[in-house]
């Protein structure tokens, strides 16, 4: 077994992690990044799949890409030059057979909802409002705030059902904290607003995203080469066994590679590995209460069947969901849809997920399993043909989505607050720290995380997501510390 110092050890080359990476090279430090699958970009890496008629890519789920943060566009820019661009959003869900727009456009839903639905929705909307002001319902889960918010009908309509389809429990089993992170900015006033000026509203209302020519894949696989670049080393197939530390500081990583094993002495790590698994990895083991709570922590998986596709286009959506329960899958896009370099010229592919537990049904089901729940509905909606498919394709990956149970909270922040106390280890990135990021708040992140070794003082990672200016005044992403 080889043994080595090193500067930073990067255990995960997810967005959070590579955009550590970015930020430590740049300013002249050294990283080797431990990946344990044979592809850079974690939940955003883009597959690619040669067929006879050319080559098609996809993303593990599109990743839309928007956020107020000035920096990252910057250095998504820096890396992809004229490979970045613009794209239109669009986006819909379907309802009993009917497809609504999202963001919602008045005269598609009031054609298809019908005047008797409407004026629920509005009734039951102002009975909530009224009860506010009033007797203020007491709001614990995802279901009070949805019904407080909206009101039941069309909470029901829209809301509650694709929750609990993509969770897979009830939504009053579901912390409120998943209501306020991803629906706290959206209202019934926002989205009429949005809807009739075409103007305002949270980040779930925009219109358009930025997007790579090639996946968002193309980001993290151009990280990796300027890292190699100058110097710095990628470890892939490879993974941590072991994390020694002396009660303050990390002091040895065991890493598997292909090659055999390898023994590192980091001087600080990032680490995304799921927080699940990170706490039983250290030695000396963490208290039992840490490794209680990390083991009560959950994770919703998904599986994924990839179709390309003989026609020129199927729709003209990038998203299309599916909220009622007796469909199997959650999502589908259409990657052409997001840039035509995603498929070759007059064919088009379906990317389809489902949202499951590892090794439930969902999860042992084979491709051609999964194609035969599928196609009918696709069928039956006139999306697709069993004879436009040309071959399929099956990936699943677990950890995907953290779990908002009542407990979550409590749980994270007990190995979280263990984990934080080490001086030169920083758990980043949606499984690292257990929370729900979208993409630019994952790069936030790593971004943080670097700075934090660049300075010497730890920043908290946590503050991502809020909007706000959180870089100090004076800090130059990328900049030596002195």
């Amino acid at each position: 077994m080889s043994s080595q110092s090193c500067d930073v050890l990067i255990l995960g080359a997810g967005p959070a992690g590579m955009a550590a990476a970015m930020e430590l090279v740049r300013a002249g430090r050294q990283v080797t990044v431990v990946e344990k699958s044979a592809a850079v970009g974690g939940l955003a890496r883009t597959l690619t799949f040669e067929e006879k008629d050319g080559t098609y890519r996809t993303d593990i789920g599109p990743h839309r890409f928007y956020s107020k943060n000035r920096y990252l566009y910057d250095f998504i820019e820096d890396l992809l030059g004229e490979e970045w661009m613009k794209v239109p959003r669009l986006t819909r869900f379907v309802i009993d057979g009917k497809f609504y727009f999202y963001p919602v456009k008045l005269g598609n839903v009031l054609s298809q909802i019908g005047l008797l639905k409407a004026v629920q929705m509005m009734k039951d909307f102002g009975i909530e409002k009224i009860r506010s002001k009033t007797i203020p319902r007491k709001i614990r889960t995802f279901e009070d705030y949805a019904v407080a918010n909206f009101g039941r009908s069309l909470a029901e309509f829209n809301m509650l059902n694709y929750t609990e389809k993509i969770w897979g429990i009830p939504c009053n089993e579901i912390n409120v904290d998943w209501a306020t992170q991803r629906i706290g900015g959206l209202s019934v006033w926002a989205t009429l607003k949005k809807a009739i000026s075409g103007k305002g509203g949270p980040k779930s209302l925009v219109d358009t995203f930025y997007y790579p020519s090639k996946g968002c894949g193309l980001i993290y696989e151009t990280i990796r080469q300027r890292i190699e670049e100058k110097g710095s080393e990628m470890l892939m197939s490879s993974e941590p066994e072991s994390i020694v530390h002396d009660g303050k500081h990390v002091t040895e990583v065991i890493v598997r590679t292909p090659h055999g094993h390898r023994t590192f002495h980091p001087k600080a790590v990032v680490s995304s590995v799921p927080l699940t698994v990170s706490p039983a990895l250290f030695t000396p083991a963490p208290p039992s209460e840490v490794m209680d709570a990390a083991k009560g922590l959950r994770f919703r998986s998904q599986v994924y069947l990839f179709l390309t596709v003989n026609k020129e286009r199927l729709t003209a959506d990038n998203w299309v969901y599916f909220p009622d329960k007796n469909i199997p899958f959650g999502r589908i896009s259409e990657m052409k849809n997001f840039s035509t370099d995603m498929c070759p010229p007059g064919k088009t592919s379906l990317f389809i997920e489902f949202f499951c537990f590892e090794g439930d049904a969902i999860w042992n089901a084979s491709k051609e399993e999964l194609f035969a729940q599928s196609i009918p509905f696709l069928e039956k909606m006139n999306l697709l043909h069993r004879e436009d498919v040309g071959s399929l394709h099956h990936f699943k990956i677990p950890h995907v989505y953290p779990l908002y149970d009542f407990e979550y909270a409590n749980r994270a922040k007990t190995v979280l607050h263990w984990l934080d106390a080490f001086d030169n280890f920083f758990a980043v990135g949606r499984p690292g720290r257990f929370r729900y990021t979208n993409q630019d708040h994952s790069l936030e992140m790593g971004i943080l995380a670097a700075q934090s070794i660049l300075t010497g003082r730890r920043r908290d990672v946590d503050e991502v997501g809020n909007e706000q200016e959180y870089f100090e005044q004076g800090y130059v992403p990328g900049a030596k510390a002195a």
